[in-house]
């Protein structure tokens, strides 16, 4: 048994953890960071990395089947499952290696084991105890299933789609989010058929209404089948594959189910609520300042209610170091955290849908500019349809920026300057963009809501 004691103790070398120990060590804390898989966590080696190296291989057989338009012979012979692999984890090796580079080099303690929560300023390792002025919480999600609905077999999580060694024939999919939308944009790229079953009225349904309708129509056009506003009943497997039952007594025959219904937050068993900390329905509770219920202890990330995303996680991480260190960082809320999905098309968002301004504001106080990518240039010559819609206050700042089309998530920098530093497009209508890009897509709908449409009618 040992002891170890440090400035700051944070359970979880995901996003949010290891943001968080290179930012205090930084500020001169010492820091232990106690990791039980892989320092990157879900976003590194199950999640935002490797799904997008699938992704990218994907567009990859999609511009070989297409090349001829383009004036290029070239033939698809299919898809090298393995060598897809091999690609994936090369990726995932080498940014893993930097990482540890990055923690080894600023003095960070990594403690190897599953922690548990003892006091509020005590995690405990296996036999080891390690204790910190200070205690972060980030241990991060897993992927959720629906009551009655078991995991095993044919019926799996994203986790597992990841791992596949085959490219299957047919698959349903549960949820038409991000994640669901994403691995059917992989598989039909691939070549498989794809059924998404959707319980809400539209696919990506966190989007706005405009984008989601565009995303379906785009879908459809590639073949991909989905059926929306029904729930799932049921699920049974046999040696052919599954067989979905839906509540309006439709059925949907498969070689697999991917449950892509979300994540919930992986705080059972921690010792979290034996400290004292407030946990709702699995989530910890925190102030807007990421502090819980019990003083001392913070947490970020997945486990914190509302975006489960990477850079939510990472940037609340460095919010926390720097709370900590005295240097009362800003709050950015949720709503101006860009969002992006990366399937074809992609979708990028940030700030209020266009029915969440009128909502805030009024309807008579709101104006929007929905731009089509038909217009621009470098969309054209990418063979993309699209547009791009920015939401403005009447008179004042912007407050929302959806965007569909190919490499849109590319856009969403600029996009989310304008919303966070409140910009008027008046603003930023002076401002130059680069031709031929699509981020002139982005300018002329600052123009246009500036009131001087240039290349829009």
């Amino acid at each position: 048994m040992s002891e170890q004691n440090f400035d700051l103790v944070i359970l979880g070398g995901g996003s949010g953890g290891y943001a968080a120990a290179l930012r205090a060590s930084q500020l001169g804390m010492t820091v232990g960071l106690i990791e039980k898989n892989k320092l990157g966590g879900t976003c590194l080696h199950v999640g935002c990395i490797p799904t997008k190296a699938l992704l990218h291989a994907a567009e990859v057989a999609d511009v070989a089947r297409d090349s001829a338009k383009y004036g290029v012979q070239a033939t698809f012979d299919g898809i090298d499952i393995a060598a897809v692999t091999t690609y994936r984890q090369g990726i995932v090796t080498s940014k893993f290696k930097g990482l540890q580079g990055l923690i080894k080099a600023r003095g960070i303690t990594v403690i190897e084991g599953e922690g548990k929560l003892v006091s509020p300023t005590t995690v405990q390792v296996g036999d080891d105890t390690v204790t910190g002025k200070n205690v972060i919480l980030a241990t991060g999600s897993y992927s959720r299933s629906l009551p009655g609905l078991e995991i095993g077999g044919k019926v799996i999580t994203s986790e597992q789609a990841l791992e596949l060694d085959f490219v299957p024939k047919k698959v349903a999919v549960l949820g038409g989010g991000v994640t669901g939308v994403e691995f059917s944009s992989v598989w039909k790229s691939y070549g498989a058929d794809v059924h998404i079953i959707e319980a809400l009225p539209h696919l990506v349904p966190n989007e706005d209404e405009s984008v989601s309708k565009q995303f379906e129509r785009a879908f459809r056009k590639r073949g991909i089948e989905f059926t929306l506003g029904v729930r799932f009943k049921s699920v049974e497997q046999n040696e052919n594959g599954v067989v979905v039952t839906l509540e309006n007594g439709a059925t949907i025959e498969a070689d697999l189910l991917l449950v892509a219904v979300g994540r919930g937050p992986s705080t059972a068993n921690l010792g979290f609520e034996e400290a004292g900390v407030t946990v709702d329905r699995g989530f910890v509770i925190t102030n807007e300042r990421l502090a819980t219920s019990v003083p001392g202890v913070y947490a970020v990330g997945d486990i914190v209610p509302g975006l489960q995303l990477a850079h939510r996680g990472f940037q609340q991480g460095i919010f926390v170091a720097e709370e900590l260190a005295g240097l009362n960082p800003i709050v950015i809320d949720d709503l101006n955290i860009p969002k992006v999905t990366y399937s074809d098309p992609e979708v990028a968002s940030v700030g209020l849908s266009e029915a969440k301004a009128a909502e805030k504001y009024g309807a008579d106080k709101v104006s929007a500019y929905d731009y089509n990518l038909a217009g621009n240039g470098k969309s054209h010559i990418l063979g993309t349809a699209g547009s791009i819609k920015v939401v403005r206050v009447n008179d004042g700042p912007v407050v929302g920026v959806h965007m569909i089309g190919a490499r849109v998530g590319e856009l969403i920098g600029e996009a989310q300057l304008a919303v966070n530093w409140e910009a008027y497009p008046e603003d930023v209508a002076p401002l130059v963009h680069a031709h031929p890009t699509q981020n002139e897509a982005l300018g002329e709908a600052f123009l246009a809501l500036a009131g001087k449409p240039l290349h829009a009618i």
